[in-house]
């Protein structure tokens, strides 16, 4: 397969005997560090195991192995996709509730990852700050996926890019529209589109703007791949001639006390019949969900012919199994 003019070798063999070229780290904590390649392959193998028929082929590539997955937010998507994932693969998942471990007891985080690291062939961390999941990669000898923080969620971009690749038929040079706050998904957008090629823009107020280090960096990695990162405050500006719309929930969890402040503050950022009539016709709206129907987005917008929103929850499944495949399947030691 040739994605953005990039010949990227077949996956037809199983990823425990991978050789492909180009180092990959230990953990998934950030696009940033994944080289530029190994997207691209992230998204071949996604596409390959969602055509493929089930069971098949892929349905042994992780048999015997388990996946663990330690979560201090509630979640949907990310939980039901990586343990499906892993069903599927032929491996197991084991929730791990935070306040149900004796971690919540006292117990050190180096402590409890090096235990499980003798049990466990990987681990799914769902926390709040970004050192924390780093704490849990520094100390775990296992892969240590990102399931969310505060600041990044690459798992969650790299299904949006596979739903922008399946509706318009490449990356390179498609323009994608964030707004609202720029949170962790604004972030995660801004590095995955620096590394394919892509026209991100960020719609926001000035006091909610993404992370000015991740924006710096970026635009170091578009100037090789000819993306380009905009930055706004103007939605109008940010919305014009979009492929694609984008937004998420205006208070994430951990900020319900700002709850009244960001209703004022992004009111004019809502994803809207407005803003869609100044993207392209043929615009495909995208919403990470849960969905505030009403407030972040409009019901016509979301639960229109434009929408995208439910093929993009489906590529949670198939671009973490995507993952797994390359972070479980590979020798560590």
């Amino acid at each position: 397969m040739t994605i953005l003019g990039q010949s990227i070798p077949d996956t037809a063999h199983s990823p425990r005997t991978n050789s492909f070229p180009g180092e990959l780290r230990k953990d998934l904590l950030t696009l940033e560090t994944v080289p530029r390649h190994h997207v691209l392959r992230l998204l071949q193998i996604a596409r390959e195991l969602k055509a493929a028929p089930r069971p098949g082929r892929a349905s042994q590539w992780l048999q015997g192995l388990t996946l663990g997955l330690i979560f201090e937010k509630p979640s949907t998507r990310t939980r039901v996709s990586f343990e499906a994932g892993m069903n599927q693969l032929g491996g197991q998942a084991l929730f791990l509730s935070s306040d149900k471990i004796q971690l919540s007891r006292g117990e050190s985080l180096a402590d409890t990852a090096l235990v499980l690291s003798r049990y466990l062939d990987g681990l799914v961390v769902r926390t709040f700050d970004q050192s924390i999941l780093e704490d849990w990669a520094r100390h775990a000898t296992i892969p240590v996926i990102n399931g969310l923080t505060d600041l990044t969620h690459p798992c969650q971009a790299l299904a949006d890019l596979l739903t922008v690749l399946e509706r318009k038929g490449s990356l390179k040079g498609k323009k994608l529209a964030y707004l609202g706050d720029g949170n962790n998904i604004a972030n995660s957008l801004i590095e995955a589109g620096a590394k394919v090629g892509m026209h991100i823009a960020i719609g926001c107020p000035a006091n909610y703007m993404p992370d000015p280090s991740i924006v710096e960096k970026s635009r170091i990695e578009a100037e090789q791949t000819g993306a380009i990162i905009e930055i706004t405050s103007d939605p109008v500006e940010a919305s014009r001639n979009a492929d694609a719309l984008y937004t998420d929930v205006w208070t994430s969890m951990g900020q319900e006390d700002e709850q009244a402040q960001r209703l004022t503050a992004f009111t004019p950022y809502q994803l809207n019949e407005s803003l869609l009539a100044v993207a392209k016709p043929d615009a495909i709206v995208l919403h990470c969900l849960p969905a505030h129907r009403g407030e972040e987005i409009t019901e016509g917008v979301i639960d229109g012919p434009q929408s995208a929103v439910l093929d993009q929850a489906e590529n949670r499944l198939h671009v973490q199994k995507a993952i797994l495949t390359e972070w479980l399947g590979r020798p560590w030691s």
